[in-house]
């Protein structure tokens, strides 16, 4: 008899028990994980690539062996002949289980590709790139002048000017002299003007006058996503923006899962190393194919990034940052050459990597600070910048605080039943009719809603697969407004509601979203354990926000700037009906897009900047959440909707929250139970 093993695919944390010898893309098919194929499983198409991990899973509570998949077969053979498979890659159609195992399903793989919503937000900068061009007219020769051709190249600088003294790189050397001749004594120069690290150098040289331009790039290494910005470093014009998943999401999707990998496996950190910098060098690919220019033509690079990322970028074991006191190996600004990070962009490229704050406030906080300037604000501004791991920035001219708190990544559609990332198909906007208690939404990729002619011509190519983030909060605040849930979080049943979408699910209930079944679709609901992910990941952004306005000593802000991807899409009226953010008017509420790439681009782009940040960073005050006895008591009362404990008269001055109460004393239905009953 065959024996079942575990299959977990990630990121859609999808899992299932199969039989030995079933092909992954087969496992795949039946749990519903987004997995391409065009051949139906011939190994032709190569649609269907899958990464598997192995080692030790202590999140999924799973080891994975070496054999946990057949191994390579004549087909991936012949197609890695033809086309090239990338390192650690199999086919999906060819791979089949043979113990537990994790497996990654790539972007490139998923129908449903994903659409990472991180944009270079429109934003004046002072120009003072630290890399620029220079065309000089160098003397010739001389027989009477030993003076070698470098040394008169960079006497012409200094005359014409007024560079201080210059080094050049060797790859400059090698191409001086025929660059001098062929451009008839004139040439264009590349010159990086030194920091704290590297003296002033030139790194590029071209033959007369360079009619082009030179190029940086703007990257936001997230957790969960990485997105880079593409900037002329002449005029600052962005030329191009891209985003991919991070390639360690199959390492864990939260941070800790991460830093837990290392803990368990002896390469653990070294692999998860590797990943993000070939995931970088993928970037790098995509970003340069879109704006058509030379990856050689780049030759600065600005990257923000929490401290666990941070660390694995540069080759560092976070081990360190799993346990307190949370020590970073260094929270200082780092430069360092683009060839010691393995990453293929010019040789000479400069890497610059915002300082961090503390802890597990990383550089990513110090580029919304740089961003959004709490700082020099008159009126006190809570900045949370949502994602995998909150950071949150509390402050004004007085001061300013900042902690972090871990919200894990049910906002972003992961750990929701229907979840997914947002994509085309995704359901990103709800609405309930207080009346009929009955649906309507939108999906990404079409304006129209579910219940208007020509919605489903309108998604006819991307159908409707799931649920993502800005929806998954909508749902449920809407759910909360039109007393389908109650406070505590449970969702009442037909007859409690009033609602015929409300159905009994196991010990409590469920709200049908969409009902696709009839046509080979989906059927997505919010289930109960999907209210109880949200109300735990709303609860730790409100705690953080809360403690930090305890150690300010107020008890109200000002105004809320959301930052962050995917801050950039979510309903404030729906944020605060849900308790994440403090009591606000909501035109007090704005949005920051995403702040950290703003603040990447800024630094990037006027080299004072990095100078001002790296001061910032040490007047910033740091709480750590993990040791504060009031973060756990906000905890609690935050878990309700919106708020156990405090009262948001602003917030019911706009909308009206039911006083619903469907756990009668008795099971999670809300029935009385048998000893009540006979009691």
């Amino acid at each position: 008899m065959s024996k079942d093993h575990l299959v977990i695919f990630t990121p859609s944390g999808k899992r299932g028990h199969f039989p030995t010898g079933t092909p992954v893309l087969t496992a795949a098919r039946q749990l519903g994980v987004d997995l391409d194929s065009v051949c139906g499983g011939r190994g032709i198409c190569s649609k269907c690539q899958i990464t598997p991990s192995y080692g030790e899973f202590s999140k999924h509570g799973v080891t994975v062996a070496p054999d946990a998949l057949t191994p390579w077969n004549a087909v991936e053979a012949r197609y890695d002949d033809k086309r090239g498979l990338k390192k650690g890659r199999r086919l999906g159609c060819q791979a089949t289980v043979q113990g537990d195992v994790v497996i990654d399903v790539p972007a490139e793989s998923q129908v449903h590709k994903q659409v990472v919503r991180k944009r270079a937000e429109v934003r004046d900068i002072i120009m003072n790139p630290s890399t620029r061009l220079y065309y000089v007219e160098v003397a010739e020769p001389d027989m009477h002048d030993p003076s070698g051709d470098l040394e008169r190249l960079t006497a012409a600088l200094r005359r014409d000017w007024d560079l201080p003294h210059l080094e050049a790189d060797l790859g400059v050397l090698t191409t001086l002299q025929a660059a001098l001749r062929k451009g008839e004594w004139k040439v264009t120069v590349a010159i990086h003007l030194g920091d704290a690290v590297f003296s002033p150098r030139i790194i590029s040289i071209w033959p007369g006058f360079y009619e082009g331009t030179i190029y940086g790039l703007a990257i936001d290494l997230g957790s969960t996503t990485i997105a880079g910005h593409l900037c002329d470093l002449q005029t600052g014009e962005v030329i191009a923006s891209c985003g991919m998943m991070n390639p360690q999401i199959r390492f864990g999707e939260d941070l800790m899962s991460r830093v837990s990998y290392g803990m368990m496996n002896p390469t653990g950190a070294a692999e998860m190393t590797t990943a993000v910098r070939d995931g970088m060098n993928a970037l790098f690919d995509q970003i340069t194919g879109e704006a058509e220019i030379d990856r050689q033509l780049i030759v600065d690079a600005v990257f923000v990034c929490n401290p666990v990322m941070h660390h694995l970028f540069l080759g560092i074991d976070a081990y360190e940052l799993g346990q307190a006191p949370f020590a970073l190996a260094t929270s200082d600004a780092i430069s360092l050459r683009a060839s010691e990070l393995d990453l293929n962009l010019h040789p000479a490229a400069r890497i610059y990597l915002l300082p961090c704050i503390a802890g597990h406030v990383g550089a990513d906080a110090a580029a919304v600070a740089l961003s959004e300037a709490p700082d020099k604000s008159e009126d006190l501004v809570l900045i949370v910048d949502v994602g995998t791991n909150a950071e949150i920035l509390l402050g004004n001219r007085e001061k300013v605080l900042a902690c972090s708190s871990p919200t894990g990544p049910a906002f972003e559609g992961a750990q929701i039943t229907n979840g997914q990332r947002a994509a085309p198909g995704a359901i990103e906007h709800v609405q309930i009719d207080p009346v009929t208690k009955l649906p309507r939404f939108q999906v990404i990729g079409s304006d129209l809603w579910s219940d208007e002619d020509g919605f489903d011509a309108a998604i006819a190519q991307t159908g409707i697969s799931g649920i993502c983030g800005s929806g998954i909060i909508e749902v449920i605040a809407e759910m909360r407004m039109a007393g389908i849930l109650d406070g505590p979080g449970l969702i009442g049943s037909a007859e409690q509601t009033g609602s015929p979408n409300c159905f009994p699910d196991g010990r409590t209930h469920s709200y049908l979203l969409f009902d696709g079944t009839a046509h080979g679709g989906p059927k997505i609901a919010v289930t109960n354990t999907d209210v109880r992910q949200i109300q735990m990941a709303k609860a730790a952004l409100y705690s953080g926000a809360r403690l930090l306005m305890d150690k300010f000593g107020v008890d109200k802000v000002d105004r809320v700037v959301l930052a962050g991807a995917f801050g950039a899409h979510i309903s404030p009226k729906h944020a605060m009906v849900l308790g994440m953010i403090p009591d606000v008017p909501l035109d007090k509420v704005t949005s920051a897009g995403n702040a950290a790439g703003t603040g990447a681009r800024i630094a990037l782009l006027n080299t004072d900047a990095r100078r001002e940040i790296e001061t910032l960073v040490h007047k910033i005050h740091k709480v750590e959440t993990a040791i504060e006895p009031r973060f756990q008591e906000h905890f609690v009362n935050a878990s309700a909707i919106p708020n156990a404990v405090e009262p948001f008269p602003i917030l019911n001055s706009i909308v009206h929250l039911p006083n619903a109460k469907f756990n009668s004393g008795g099971d999670r239905q809300g029935r009385r139970s048998r000893r009540a009953r006979t009691g």
